[in-house]
């Protein structure tokens, strides 16, 4: 879990960039609508591949998320489209292809600090024997100077850091084991925890790694809340399963190898 305090210099950074661009933004309507609306790209992808030393991961893969709101990648799950999620939040570096983000082309570092990762086994897994209360305070130290203390995490700490991405459902208990968590709260507890610093972009680990598809609807509409305010990139194999407000839904082909395509099933996703 401690790596999702890479985001964090820059994100303060970043902050002053934002609240300039808020003081201006009357002018620039004014005089060029077009560089504040939500109707742009905020990343693209063309042509991208992944290989790696035993084979293909995915790929060719083009495809353009639009900032703020939600975007659903629809496509096979499994470990190719584990690697697109993360490939869109810079951990990943494509093979072939190009990568624009932020109105920069292949800038990896860039978008590896504008962007995190959420509810994806290969970043967050949480070790088990793990309460609650330590993950909470890992974060608070994240955030803070490095050489001063911080004291175990309260339950305020815990409200401030859960409740923008819990809503009204209830917390988890600081005691709480995390491993023993109710299948949703452990992955809005895991969003959470990679939402701390509000990146510009957090991708998702597939909704449907929830085993019900209440949960994946519940999960769905706490992302949709976020989207009002970031831009939320997420996946789905079973495509729109809701009326929910989600900006898009995007079908992604080739993310599996070819020759297990018709192999592999056709439910659920393993990118959790």
């Amino acid at each position: 879990m401690s790596k999702h305090g890479d985001t964090q210099h820059h994100n303060n950074q970043h902050s002053d960039h934002e609240h300039s661009a808020d003081e201006h933004s009357a002018d620039e309507s004014t005089i060029a609508p077009e560089s504040v609306t939500r109707d742009v790209a905020i990343l693209s992808l063309e042509n991208v591949n992944v290989e790696a030393s035993w084979g293909h991961i995915y790929g060719p893969v083009s495809l353009e998320i639009q900032r703020g709101g939600v975007t659903v990648l629809v496509g096979q799950g499994g470990r190719g489209r584990t690697a697109l999620l993360l490939t869109l939040a810079g951990r990943m570096k494509p093979s072939t292809g190009s990568i624009t983000s932020f109105g920069q082309t292949n800038a990896p570092h860039d978008l590896f600090t504008r962007a995190n990762v959420g509810f994806i086994s290969e970043v967050d897994a949480i070790p088990q024997a793990i309460r609650v209360r330590d993950i909470v305070t890992e974060q608070l130290r994240w955030g803070d100077k490095w050489f001063k203390w911080v004291p175990p995490a309260t339950d305020a700490d815990l409200e401030a850091l859960c409740r923008p991405v819990f809503g009204d459902l209830e917390l988890p208990h600081l005691e709480s084991m995390v491993e023993e968590l109710p299948e949703l709260t452990a992955a809005l507890f895991r969003i959470a925890a990679a939402n701390a610093r509000r990146p510009e972009i957090l991708v998702v680990g597939g909704i449907d790694n929830l085993t019900s598809n209440h949960g994946s609807v519940m999960l769905l509409e706490r992302l949709v809340e976020l989207g009002n305010e970031q831009t939320i990139i997420t996946a789905d194999v079973n495509g729109k399963r809701t009326d929910l407000d989600v900006r898009a839904y995007l079908d992604v082909p080739n993310l599996t190898n070819h020759e297990f395509v018709d192999a592999q099933p056709s439910t659920g996703g393993t990118d959790k």
